[in-house]
């Protein structure tokens, strides 16, 4: 029994030296590119102020609510669900791709589905009156 013990053992370390040489292999340059390249410094937005509204508009053109407005959402996402605001980050985010939906001029009905799939989940189901009265709650907070 011993002597295959010491068999299986020689095997599992055989294998798994094979897979560190591969795994370094599979590491190395692959031909293509150039093996000097770095990476490219990308220009990033500056950073946003509070106190400039221009600057609360990400690049992406999607509003991001101040603390303010942040606390007028929260309460009013509160209102139609308490639930909805158990991670506030999460239901700013989530706000955020709503507020996406209304500045590409999604049809109304988009806008109301995908806000209430993308609210629902854990233990809030929202319906399609819900899912309006979030719309809502985005729009007045920042989404104008």
């Amino acid at each position: 029994m011993r002597q295959k013990a010491k068999i299986w053992l020689g095997v599992g370390a055989a294998v798994v030296a094979v897979g560190g040489v591969v795994s370094l292999v599979q590491d190395q340059d692959d031909g293509k590119g150039d093996p000097e390249a770095k990476p490219k410094a990308v220009a990033s937005a500056p950073a946003s102020s509070a106190a400039d509204p221009a600057a609360s508009t990400a690049v992406s053109g999607i509003p991001r609510p101040d603390a303010g407005q942040t606390a007028r959402l929260v309460a009013g996402l509160r209102e139609v669900h308490p639930g909805l605001v158990v991670k506030e980050d999460r239901a700013v985010s989530r706000a955020r791709s709503t507020c996406a939906d209304i500045v590409q001029a999604k049809e109304p009905a988009v806008v109301l589905k995908n806000a209430r799939l993308r609210f629902s989940g854990g233990n809030v189901s929202l319906d399609d009156a819900q899912a309006d009265r979030v719309v809502k709650a985005v729009e007045a907070a920042f989404c104008h």
